[in-house]
């Protein structure tokens, strides 16, 4: 039987060049949304289906990412003073969710070299990847149902999303095993496939920002040449292990997701978040009802 799944690594040591010059002081997984970083929505997802340790995996220029997730016993203390609990349990919140540990990638190589950094964290067990910028509207499920197929099945799991014919060359993208239904929930994959040419996609179905890979996958990185501009390709290491005979599944997602690596999309991540916002979500929609752009 596999491994219960309680480890998941997320790879932050990117520098963010799309959202400078913000990032130039701020790492772009604190971007807030509203008032919480997406990086702490992450963790939230992970923690909310079981996951118990989560390794960051960070720059030493992003040392903002430590200090969010651990203790400010001067600001705790403040609050406490004040008697303002709501704002002391937010800022606990983070640190409190799971075990938090970090790793410097000081020398970023790819998506594969990133997760190869985690190897002595998940110590011979399985591990989640939830890659930051994807984000799962809270009302949603991805990781869970892939953890329960993982549970089933072992082997790769892979979170994806069906993104039509005219996107899929942006996207790592699967070829359903013979038999499968391109339409079901759980699809079983024969291969994998990064970025092809829309005319020769054997799916529209793309590999989004969850996985969950079993630990063979540290022996199929360290076997994996680098690619274009020296980097690691995770998805070289999945297919070499696919190739191999582990089994790969892939769980199709139908809800909300937000791109928030994206400048449009983290703005309509945050007004769909803000809409929901339980201090200000009233007053916000009402607001929007009534604007009028002055362009």
């Amino acid at each position: 039987m596999p491994t219960q799944v309680t480890k998941a690594l997320i790879p932050a040591a990117g520098r963010g060049t799309r959202f400078l010059p913000l990032t130039k002081a701020v790492p772009k997984e604190l971007a807030p949304l509203v008032t919480t970083p997406a990086l702490e929505l992450v963790v939230a997802e992970a923690a909310g289906v079981g996951i118990t340790d989560v390794l960051l995996v960070v720059s030493p220029e992003k040392r903002a990412i430590n200090d969010y997730f651990g203790a400010n016993p001067g600001l705790e203390e403040a609050l406490k003073k004040k008697g303002d609990k709501k704002a002391l349990a937010s800022v606990r919140r983070p640190g409190e969710l799971a075990r938090i540990a970090y790793t410097d990638q000081l020398n970023p190589r790819g998506l594969g070299h990133a997760i190869g950094c985690g190897e002595e964290f998940a110590a011979g067990e399985p591990l989640a990847v939830l890659l930051p910028d994807d984000l799962v509207d809270d009302r949603d499920s991805l990781l869970g149902p892939m953890l329960d197929v993982y549970a089933e099945h072992g082997g790769i799991v892979l979170g994806l999303l069906d993104v039509g014919p005219v996107e899929i060359s942006k996207y790592g993208c699967v070829v359903p095993a013979d038999g499968a239904d391109p339409n079901a929930d759980v699809v079983e994959l024969a291969d994998l496939v990064e970025k092809p040419r829309a005319e020769e996609a054997p799916s529209t179905l793309a590999i989004i920002g969850r996985y969950v890979l079993p630990p063979e996958i540290f022996a199929a990185l360290h076997e994996t040449d680098p690619g274009v501009g020296g980097e690691i390709q995770i998805t070289d290491a999945m297919r070499a292990l696919c190739r191999a005979g582990t089994p790969v599944h892939g769980v199709v997602f139908r809800g909300r997701r937000y791109d928030t690596g994206d400048r449009l999309d983290y703005v309509k991540a945050v007004v769909q978040i803000a809409v929901r916002h339980p201090d200000i979500g009233a007053d916000f929609r009402a607001w929007l009802r009534d604007y009028e752009p002055d362009v």
